[in-house]
């Protein structure tokens, strides 16, 4: 990203204070809790540490980050991490990449019920899988697999759908022998997509008869028991999509696409092209006509109110999960699975370096390069607390005057 565009970041600091006084009262503690942290992320209000070159004796800062996992500039190490991880669970037999979207009736549902809804969301998609693998007619085999939450499509809008990533292969349901499957077919995607419908909606039913779901605004109705049960009967008839392929650059290329999304939400800085008064402009991928056609890319404007509610609206509930595995690839069952299977693990690590994972951050040096001449700069004052701007130029200012570096202080 260039080093003008704005972020995300500069957003919330232009725009958050008024867009906040716009729509006070309407704001949940986690929606404000994040513009609060990326609105600070990289800023002397988090404090940080404060280098002075070796050579010049120029001093400048280097800001703390702030964690958030919505945040689209922090947590990239980690997203690194976690595909290292993810590929040296890789199994020798082929992979499927395999999609749960919800439809607009229920997605409408799962927009005021976040937690309640993602968890039937990722147990119904899983136990789909297992069972019609398990399925002596079809492989007859006990699968897992890695399933990952988005709610977002490129145009932010409300999308909630589950990206899975499934080894076809597994042990024999009669045998317990390790076995794989086809690397050109998982399942007919009718009979997943039929199998999931209805677990989807009979967790649903059971959930509003135990009163564990909300409704508000313009869907308060579906309070009314007479009401949702007509909701779900017409998203009985409608066709859900679920979408299986082999792909296209094997396992570890869809791990690498998953993590760009591990740890942010919505949408990253790389996407963003403008900001003014009124509008942020931003990079948007067209609809591709039919699978593995090479994708085009516009652009779309909107709001800056529309643009600050469209992101918080992909926030997820506190301590929410969005990467789980299930079946032989469960945390309490993968170490099993890796000593049962030969030649496990044995991928190379998708490639991670710089921005490829989306998240526009990049691993720090421990002794940053001066930004006046490049030479080493070495640490000489930390900020632990949150300072006022001025005390942040006078504690520059007196570096300044030092000349060359002297030992690291705390203030």
């Amino acid at each position: 990203m260039a080093d003008n565009r704005p972020g995300v970041a500069d957003i919330f600091r232009q725009a958050g204070p008024a867009f906040r006084a716009r729509f006070e009262g309407a704001l949940d503690a986690v929606a404000l809790k994040i513009m609060d942290c990326i609105a600070s992320c990289r800023t002397p209000a988090l404090g940080g540490t404060v280098y002075q070159c070796s050579d010049c004796g120029h001093a400048h800062g280097v800001w703390k980050s702030c964690g958030n996992r919505h945040c689209p500039s922090c947590q990239g190490a980690a997203a690194r991490k976690w595909m290292e991880k993810q590929a040296a669970c890789i199994l020798p037999v082929p992979y499927f990449h395999i999609v749960f979207t919800l439809p607009r009736p229920i997605a409408r549902i799962a927009l005021q019920n976040r937690g309640t809804v993602f968890n039937i969301l990722f147990r119904t998609a899983a136990e789909t899988l297992k069972t019609i693998s398990a399925d002596p007619r079809r492989f007859g085999a006990g699968i897992g697999g890695t399933a990952v939450l988005h709610t977002w499509n490129q145009k932010m809008d409300w999308h909630p759908h589950l990206h899975c990533l499934v080894p076809n292969g597994g042990f024999d349901v009669g045998t317990e022998q390790w076995k794989a499957g086809s690397d050109s077919f998982f399942a007919p995607v009718k009979v997943l997509a039929s199998f999931f419908r209805r677990r989807v909606l009979e967790e649903l039913a059971k959930a509003h008869a135990r009163q564990e779901l909300e409704f508000h605004g313009s869907i308060a109705h579906l309070a009314c028991p007479r009401a949702f049960a007509r909701v779900l009967k017409q998203a009985r008839k409608l066709n859900w999509n679920v979408h299986a392929r082999p792909p296209f650059n094997g396992p570890a290329a869809v791990i690498r696409y998953l993590s760009r999304y591990t740890h942010r939400i919505a949408i990253s800085d790389a996407r963003i092209l403008s900001l003014d008064d009124d509008a942020v402009t931003f990079r948007c991928r067209r609809p591709t006509a039919k699978a593995g056609d090479k994708p085009s890319y516009g652009t779309m404007a909107l709001s800056v109110d529309e643009f600050i509610r469209r992101f918080l609206m992909h926030r997820l509930p506190a301590g929410f999960h969005r990467i789980r595995h299930f079946g032989i690839l469960a945390n309490a069952c993968r170490a099993r699975t890796l000593e049962a299977v030969p030649e496990a693990g044995r991928h190379q690590p998708p490639h991670a370096a710089g921005d490829e994972t989306g998240t526009g951050e990049t691993d720090r040096p421990e002794a940053p390069a001066c930004p006046n001449c490049g030479k080493p700069s070495w640490p000489v004052l930390t900020i632990r607390r949150k300072p006022t701007e001025r005390e942040v130029a006078r504690a520059m200012e007196i570096i300044r005057k030092r000349g060359h570096p002297r030992p690291h202080e705390t203030t």
